[in-house]
């Protein structure tokens, strides 16, 4: 059986499930990442902090508590990035045992589909985990830029090469956050994702749940008001 006879199991609703979980995937993160000028989201408040704790840490002496902030944050992202592994290799487990997984699919949706059909909906949620894995891993290796260029910035805040210098690191750090909220992203999605093995139905529904989540926690947040008032 050849791919294209494998891709006539799903009907056209699935396609248009999976059509829709992905626009909504790379639209939501395109709005939080160039929100309006009125209405920043989170992530575009915090880069401005970002920006002014690497001004403060010019004449921050010592700079112990930089550092320490700096690393707690890059433990986030190596913690992520092992979960996102562990997650990967249990999804390829099921794809390995997808006889097995298709009964236990079969018998609480009712729907009678070869393994087939159930390995590439797993697909796609290792997809998913996949990208939020390397996003994970490239914000790490930004963490160590990030540092160097911290390391780097004079001690004498009336250097003239201090505070470029400083900007340069907020910069990178700013970037470093964009990459781990993609990560982030990615795993809400594949989470959301494994509702397809329910049905088209559900994996619509998880999508909607999922981008009101998101956009909640971007633009209508308690903390959000609190980063604002501030």
């Amino acid at each position: 059986m050849d791919i294209l006879s494998r891709l006539t199991f799903f009907t056209t609703l699935d396609y248009v499930a999976l059509g829709f979980l992905i626009l909504c995937w790379l639209a939501i993160g395109w709005r939080i990442e160039h929100p309006g000028k009125k209405h920043l989201s989170t992530s575009m408040i915090m880069a401005g902090y970002r920006r002014e704790w690497m001004k403060q840490m010019v004449t921050r002496e010592p700079r112990i508590f930089d550092a320490q902030v700096l690393a707690s944050l890059r433990q986030g992202t190596a913690f992520f990035a092992s979960t996102s592994v562990i997650a990967i290799g249990g999804t390829l487990a099921l794809i390995g045992n997808a006889d097995h997984a298709s009964g236990v699919a079969q018998d609480i949706t009712f729907i009678n589909h070869p393994a087939i059909v159930w390995e590439l909906k797993l697909l796609m949620v290792t997809f998913l985990l996949t990208n939020a894995f390397l996003k994970f891993v490239w914000s790490n290796r930004l963490f160590g830029y990030c540092s160097v260029l911290i390391a780097s910035v004079p001690n004498d805040p009336e250097d003239p090469g201090a505070y470029p210098r400083a900007a340069q690191a907020a910069e990178i750090n700013i970037t470093v956050a964009r990459s781990f909220n993609r990560g982030l992203r990615s795993i809400y999605f594949a989470l959301a994702c494994l509702a397809w093995l329910a049905g088209a139905v559900p994996l619509i529904l998880a999508t909607i749940v999922t981008v009101v989540v998101i956009w909640r926690r971007e633009f209508a947040s308690a903390s959000r008001k609190v980063l604002l008032n501030a």
